[in-house]
């Protein structure tokens, strides 16, 4: 019989109280708890991906350790790119289960949180030279057609969606070259890709030949 405290996180107060997007959290990790499960407790967290502070999560790892429980967490996907989610995450040494990456471990956290550093590190630094040349042309930044509700959300969408593909190859092609460079071949590499839960850009399982791409920056 093993035991599991949840751990789920949501962006806005709005999401925690409306249950947008911690409902399937909740079923996601239903599903994956296997029938002879202890669920502990669950912990929410409602906090912006950019902030550091986590005490919901630093409660449930207290939890776990004490109980000798494995901290579950519906989205592995979403909160590896979260840089202080990772690093409390691995300093605790708790034993953890993702139910979108079930076969996730110390190593592969390792990639995702140096992904994500670098990742944060460069988008910062992107955005900030793209305003300033933009500024030093002579544009006013802001498009008053593009203030509409309905254009903040459809950019905000598109966005988010561009971020987590960037996010996710750059993850699969740093996970793929350090395999690379412990000796696996190119169909061993596939298979711990998509055993992790990383798929291609078509959002298919990886293949040699898209390996051997994913290796040369292909992707």
């Amino acid at each position: 019989m093993s035991k599991y405290v949840a751990y789920f996180r949501v962006s806005t107060a709005r999401q925690g109280q409306s249950g947008l997007g911690l409902e399937a959290q909740q079923a996601a990790v239903l599903r994956f708890l296997p029938g002879d499960a202890v669920r502990v407790a669950d912990y929410i967290e409602v906090e912006s991906g950019r902030k550091s502070a986590r005490p919901q999560l630093l409660a449930a790892i207290a939890l776990a350790q004490r109980e000798d429980a494995v901290l579950l967490v519906a989205k592995l996907d979403r909160l590896a790119r979260s840089v202080a989610f990772l690093a409390t995450l691995m300093e605790s040494r708790v034993r953890f289960q993702a139910v979108d990456l079930p076969a996730a471990d110390e190593f592969t956290l390792h990639i995702l949180a140096a992904v994500a550093q670098k990742e944060a590190s460069a988008i910062s630094s992107r955005t900030r030279d793209a305003l300033a040349a933009k500024k030093a042309r002579g544009f006013t930044l802001g498009t008053p057609a593009n203030l509409t509700d309905e254009a903040k959300l459809k950019g905000l969408a598109a966005r988010q969606a561009n971020a987590q593909m960037n996010v996710n190859n750059r993850q699969a092609a740093q996970l793929a070259a350090l395999l690379r460079a412990n000796g696996m071949n190119l169909r061993a590499i596939a298979a711990q890709l998509n055993q992790s839960g990383y798929t291609t850009r078509c959002g298919k399982d990886f293949h040699p030949m898209g390996v051997k791409r994913l290796l040369a920056g292909a992707f």
